[in-house]
């Protein structure tokens, strides 16, 4: 079945158009490139009923209604807006055994063999990017949201959403599964149902709700701080680039801790006053400075960005599961050497990503980042052997807490994973944290061949011992 792409389905009349803020023109700027594919895969261990699930999405999508747009790109004014029906027209892509089969034929190689069939399903559906001509003309306008149903063995099957992040961050995102699932289940009846769908207005771009003031910075500043963060760019250092010539995709690798492990890291956390992000961070820090065999006494300039949800801080507040891109970021530079306390790097870490939000630098510098993303994505060649790499890791200010329930039981959900694809630019590793039934759940995604599974699993492996041993 062919993806979706026109609305000339609808009548004109029956539209609405939005226009791209500037954080979400930058998005539909990276998502040609490979970054921004948002994927939630849900491992089911028995198939769902499609004309409910299908039914369900197209309930959410009209009380969600930015989610039922589609991407427009106008070339006469470089500009992207969303266009959006009066009704869902989404239809779930579905794949019979023996087509996941020849995916899954197609995507196996012979140092796959611990990748579960889930894991390399996720990977294909982040490396799928229906947006890949978006920007190129005015002709055409493509959906914001797809989803998908492969056919496992052993009656499993994999359902799939995939979204363009510039409509739906990672919070947006996870709050759509909840209702979802809770949709499928049928669990609580018509109230609740009401409660899920209620009508979420289509949002303006997060620029648009900044309180007034936050974001103020004098032309000077800007220009200085655009000129440190180019200079600074030159001199990070990088893990080592395997293949900066071939054609790029994303893949996953898994970092998880036992719920044992996972409370004396988030204890060791709360004594010292900083959250899980300064840790994973510093962590990370500490590996990719020791594979690299250098000298214990050279120090390397590694940066990191953080990323923060802003809806409880914007003007007016915005709901938790309010749908569009309301994320912001902090990029920050730290000087690693070899031997190197955990905790030590950690409290430096997280201390200097807590001062520079407490000094708006999430709103402050929001422009200048944005433009800095957009220019590497213009001039590859001014990052590192045009590797696209703006930064070591980013991670989120706050992990994802999730519990498994009796809706978890009811529509047979055995595990699910939810990340976006980062081959185009950003971080070699971005790391998409989850605390699941207590245990530390963490979806770390690289560009590939840039870097190899076997070179991240390496890494992330040192993280874990890292973690471990702390």
């Amino acid at each position: 079945m062919a993806e979706q792409g026109s609305a000339a389905a609808t009548p004109p009349s029956e539209l609405k158009i939005r226009l791209a803020g500037s954080t979400e023109h930058s998005w539909c700027k990276a998502v040609p490139g490979g970054t921004g594919i948002t994927v939630l895969a849900l491992l089911l261990s028995k198939p769902p009923d499609i004309s409910l699930l299908e039914n369900a999405l197209h309930k959410l999508q009209n009380s969600n209604p930015i989610l039922k747009s589609q991407l427009h790109y106008e070339s006469s004014t470089n500009s992207y807006s969303y266009i959006i029906p009066s009704t869902s027209h989404l239809q779930i892509q579905p794949f019979d055994l023996s087509s996941t089969v020849q995916i899954l034929r197609r995507l196996k190689t012979s140092d796959l063999t611990s990748v579960s069939d889930f894991h390399l399903i996720l990977e294909h559906e982040i490396n799928q990017n229906s947006w890949i001509n978006t920007g190129t003309s005015s002709d055409s306008d493509t959906d914001i949201f797809f989803a998908s149903i492969y056919q496992l063995e052993n009656e499993k099957s994999v359902v799939a959403l995939r979204i363009h992040t510039s409509a739906c961050d990672r919070a947006a995102s996870l709050a759509l599964l909840k209702k979802l699932l809770e949709l499928v289940s049928g669990e609580d009846g018509e109230g609740t149902e009401l409660e899920l769908l209620k009508k979420m207005e289509v949002g303006l771009g997060i620029e648009e709700y900044i309180p007034a003031g936050k974001a103020s910075k004098p032309f000077w500043a800007r220009g200085i701080d655009m000129v440190g963060y180019g200079l600074n760019s030159l001199r990070f250092s990088n893990l080592k680039f395997m293949d900066s010539e071939s054609t790029r995709g994303s893949q996953v690798v898994k970092l998880q801790l036992n719920k044992e492990e996972t409370d004396r890291i988030l204890d060791g956390c709360k004594t010292r006053d900083i959250k899980l992000c300064g840790l994973l961070a510093a962590a990370g820090l500490i590996a990719a400075h020791s594979s690299k065999g250098l000298n214990e006494n050279q120090w390397e300039k590694y940066a990191i960005v953080t990323l923060i949800n802003c809806r409880s801080i914007l003007d007016p507040v915005l709901s938790p599961d309010f749908p569009g891109f309301y994320h912001s970021a902090i990029l920050n530079t730290h000087d690693v050497k070899g031997g190197d306390d955990l905790w030590e790097l950690a409290k430096r870490s997280y201390t200097s990503f807590i001062n520079a939000k407490n000094n708006n630098k999430h709103f402050t510098d929001m422009g200048d980042l944005n433009f800095l993303m957009c220019r590497a994505i213009d001039n590859p060649g001014l990052t590192p052997s045009s590797s696209l790499r703006t930064s070591l890791i980013s991670v989120f200010e706050d992990p994802v807490i999730d519990t498994s329930s009796t809706v978890h039981q009811e529509i047979g959900l055995e595990d699910f994973i939810g990340c976006a694809s980062v081959h185009g630019v950003g971080p070699s590793i971005a790391i998409f944290d989850t605390i699941r039934d207590g245990q530390l759940d963490c979806a770390c995604v690289y560009p590939f061949p840039l870097h190899t599974r076997e070179q991240m699993q390496e890494l992330i492996g040192e993280m874990k011992k890292i973690l471990v041993d702390c």
